[in-house]
């Protein structure tokens, strides 16, 4: 079974690009701040909200770079980056708050859930048209190389037999990861996911 959601171009890219951030804080550790962001056009796009300041029917990168400038505050990179659950959900609800936003709610699914919590939440979540975003810390894997320390989206699964691929979108573009070896990072200190609702 496979399901991916109706995502957004931003220019050639899949969803916005870190990489292309004039701001060099946006551009190394604006991450967290750059998931939020997608997350909020989407929203607009698909939930009805109005979170995002720009005409969300004629995305424009220079929009987007602006908009990630009024949502840094919010989730500004630091040293130790955003490195908890609790760190992003508390500046997206500030952000939501400011824009008298009430509809998007939010739950931590920790990354020491066990892998199959994490399958079936993913599963719900795109079934339900919600991005799931991420959090990976260190990972063994080097697979997993570019996602270490890092926020990206879920925004698509596919299962084979036991097997559930996950569709992570981040820096304008889009790669199927296996769920379990995302999940099974190696360490004891770990990220995890969060769920929207709404």
């Amino acid at each position: 079974m496979k399901k991916e959601l109706d995502y957004f171009k931003l220019g050639e890219g899949y969803g916005g690009n870190q990489d292309l951030f004039p701001d060099p804080d946006m551009k190394m550790g604006g991450c967290a701040a750059i998931t939020a962001c997608d997350s909020c056009i989407y929203f607009d796009l698909h939930k009805g909200t109005h979170l995002y300041p720009f005409n969300v029917h004629k995305l424009t990168e220079e929009d987007f770079f602006a908009f990630g400038m009024k949502m840094k505050p919010y989730l500004r990179p630091r040293w130790s980056g955003i490195d908890t659950l609790s760190l992003y959900m508390e500046g997206v609800e500030a952000y939501l708050s400011d824009q008298k936003c009430q509809d998007i709610k939010m739950e931590p699914l920790d990354g020491n859930e066990p892998v199959e919590k994490a399958e079936a939440a993913l599963i719900s979540q795109i079934d339900r048209d919600f991005p799931v975003p991420c959090l990976t810390l260190k990972h063994t894997d080097p697979a997993f190389e570019d996602f270490e320390w890092h926020w990206f989206l879920l925004t698509g699964y596919e299962t084979i037999k036991d097997c559930c691929l996950a569709k992570a979108v981040t820096y304008g573009s889009c790669y199927w990861l296996d769920m379990e070896r995302l999940w099974d990072t190696g360490y004891s200190r770990k990220g995890g996911l969060i769920l929207y609702h709404g």
